[in-house]
């Protein structure tokens, strides 16, 4: 049964359980970092609204830094993903899809094998991980651009995530395309090309 066939007071039942479930899925990744030995906040011992720094100790440390541009396009294209997986699905349950996708990767991306690949691999070189403080709010991001993406025109959110990416990746010498390509496959011309940051 579509949402569609249901009643007012069912769609609202159903809206609630599925953003309940986006926040059982926050709370899951924060505990679960908890466990793995994720630091709750930078070791510095305050937080910052944004980290400038990219190759610093604050990186991936605060609320935001130079990366959260990458979550927010994650939130669009799995926009994306789960309209054309679950077109009849309640926006709700479409947002519970993607937080869990947000909160499986923030894990991988934790897991002490693939902090080694992008301190090997990418410009990362002495990236430690993120706080468990910074990875939520990584998740946030990706909601935020998820919530964006479904009341935008198609047009405005890809603009954005093109200027996104090409804007951050001017700035800092990375960005969502060149952090996943350096991940899978790094390119030694583009490594290079990031050392002269």
């Amino acid at each position: 049964m579509t949402i569609t066939a249901l009643d007012p007071q069912d769609r609202y039942k159903a809206t609630r359980l599925w953003l309940f479930a986006v926040g059982l899925t926050v709370l899951a990744q924060i505990g679960i970092l908890h466990l793995m030995g994720r630091i709750p906040i930078c070791e510095c011992g305050y937080i910052k609204f944004f980290e400038p720094g990219v190759n610093t100790a604050g990186n991936s440390q605060h609320l935001a830094d130079w990366y959260t541009p990458s979550h927010i396009i994650h939130g669009f294209l799995f926009y994306l993903l789960a309209f054309v997986l679950f077109r009849r699905r309640p926006l709700s349950m479409r947002l519970a899809f993607a937080t869990l996708i947000e909160a499986a990767w923030e894990l991988v991306e934790n897991s002490p094998l693939v902090i080694d690949r992008y301190r090997t691999a990418t410009m990362a070189i002495g990236y430690q991980g993120d706080s468990i403080l910074n990875s939520t709010m990584d998740t946030l991001f990706m909601v935020v651009g998820f919530l964006f993406a479904a009341r935008a025109p198609v047009w405005l959110t890809v603009s954005i995530a093109v200027f996104l990416e090409i804007y951050v990746g001017w700035l800092i010498r990375d960005n969502l395309t060149l952090n996943v390509l350096m991940l899978l496959w790094p390119i030694e011309a583009i490594r290079v090309w990031q050392a002269g940051l």
